[in-house]
C-alpha cells in the first residue's frame, strides 16, 4: 500500500520516526522525482539475527582483513553512493527530501552507517534506521567486490552483541536471501516489531 506525498515536501522528522514505528518507510519512484510516497509491504523482508548465514568464501575474505571497517564516518558519503546510477541501475529510489531527511536523523542518533574502507578510499558501505531493539536496513552499496557483504556481516555481529532482536531489509533479494533473510507476512511482522520497539538498543559508540 503506497501513498502520496506532497511535491518536493521536506519529511520532518519526527514523522520519519513515527512512520517506521508504524511499519511504514517512505521511498521515491527516482532520484530526480520530488514527491515521496508512504509504502507498507503486504509481506516484509528481515533477516533474523540468529539466522544469519556468512557463505565460506566471505569468511575467507573476513578473516583477510580486506577492508577496514568504521562506523558513522562519512554517512552522507554512504547515502550518496547508494544513490548513484549504476550499470545494470539507471535510478534510484532516493532522492532529495530522502536524502536531507535521513541525514537529519543521522544527527539525532537514529540512522547510521557501516563503511567499508580500502586505501583511504570509501568503498562499500550500508546505512539504516535505528530505533528501540529494530535497525532497519534502508540500502546498500559496493565499489569492490564483496564490499557490502563484510558491511552486512559487520553489522549483524553488531546487532547481536548490543541487543537488537530486529533487522528488517524491507523486501527480500535473491542476495539477501544468501544470507539468511526471509519474507513475513505484514501482521507477524508487525508483532515483531512491537516486540523490537519495547526497549534501547544502542548502536554506538
Amino acid at each position: 500500500m503506497t501513498r502520496p506525498y506532497a511535491p518536493g515536501y521536506r519529511i520532518p522528522t519526527d514523522l520519519l520516526l513515527k512512520a517506521y514505528a508504524s511499519g511504514v518507510f517512505p521511498m521515491a519512484e527516482s532520484a530526480s522525482e520530488p514527491e515521496v510516497f508512504w509504502v507498507r509491504p503486504e509481506t516484509r523482508g528481515i533477516i533474523p539475527l540468529d539466522d544469519f548465514h556468512v557463505p565460506k568464501s566471505l569468511r575467507k575474505v573476513i578473516r583477510q582483513a580486506r577492508f577496514d571497517v568504521r562506523v558513522d564516518t562519512d554517512f552522507p558519503g554512504v547515502i550518496d553512493a547508494c544513490a548513484e546510477e549504476r550499470d545494470d541501475r539507471q535510478t534510484t529510489w532516493i532522492n532529495a527530501p530522502i536524502r536531507e531527511a535521513y541525514i537529519k536523523l543521522f544527527g539525532l542518533g537514529h540512522c547510521h552507517s557501516v563503511e567499508a574502507w580500502r586505501q583511504g578510499k570509501l568503498v562499500g558501505g550500508l546505512y539504516g534506521v535505528r530505533l528501540g531493539r529494530a535497525f532497519f536496513g534502508e540500502s546498500m552499496f559496493s565499489r569492490e567486490t564483496d564490499a557490502s557483504k563484510v558491511c552486512l556481516a559487520y553489522l549483524v555481529e553488531r546487532l547481536r552483541d548490543r541487543g537488537f532482536v530486529l533487522l528488517d531489509t524491507q523486501f527480500t533479494t535473491e542476495h539477501l536471501k544468501r544470507f539468511g533473510a526471509v519474507d513475513v507476512p505484514r501482521a507477524r511482522y508487525e508483532k515483531l516489531l512491537e516486540k523490537a520497539l519495547k526497549g534501547e538498543a544502542r548502536f554506538s559508540p
